[in-house]
């Protein structure tokens, strides 16, 4: 069964789907935030053409576990996708998907971040071919909803088909 994990931003939104069987995450770039209503559509659009059938959003919980208005916004978008896309849709701790994500980007030379204009044309030309993005700063945000998607996948795994 094919897996939608999404990194959820303010600005963007993350995107990652598995193979069919749902073994492997695949980064599925991002999503222009443009109000709840049309990322629900525009979401709901890329499952039923992917035929998704289970989706996973993160869960920003603090460094200390605790859940801020960030966390209660991830609840309420999952909650309210769930209802859109009549399919089981659950969230998982993201505490450390960006910041490896950041990491990631930074050891293979790839800034997830545009600093302001300090960087050639090239360079940020460069940086937004990541993960076969459109725009530079989505590097970030869709390498976090593939890392959020292979965690939701490995726990899968080792506790059985059934099972999240």
């Amino acid at each position: 069964m094919a897996v939608l994990g999404i990194d959820l931003g303010s600005r963007r939104i993350g995107l990652a789907i598995s193979d069919p069987e749902g073994r492997v995450a695949l980064p599925a770039g991002t999503l222009e935030s443009r109000g709840r209503k049309a990322d629900l559509a525009a979401i709901r659009t890329l499952v039923l053409a992917r035929g998704v059938e289970r989706v996973v959003v993160g869960l920003p919980l603090h460094m200390n576990g605790r859940a801020g208005p960030e966390a209660a916004a991830a609840r309420a978008f999952a909650d309210a996708l769930g209802r859109e896309l009549g399919l089981p849709v659950e969230t998982l701790d993201e505490r450390w998907t960006t910041l490896e994500a950041e990491r990631t980007l930074r050891e293979t030379g790839r800034s997830g971040r545009r600093k302001r204009d300090r960087s050639s044309r090239a360079a940020r030309r460069s940086r937004a071919e990541i993960a076969g993005g459109r725009e530079p700063r989505g590097g970030v945000d869709t390498l976090a909803a593939t890392l959020l998607l292979r965690t939701f996948l490995a726990r899968r795994a080792r506790s059985g088909p059934g099972e999240p």
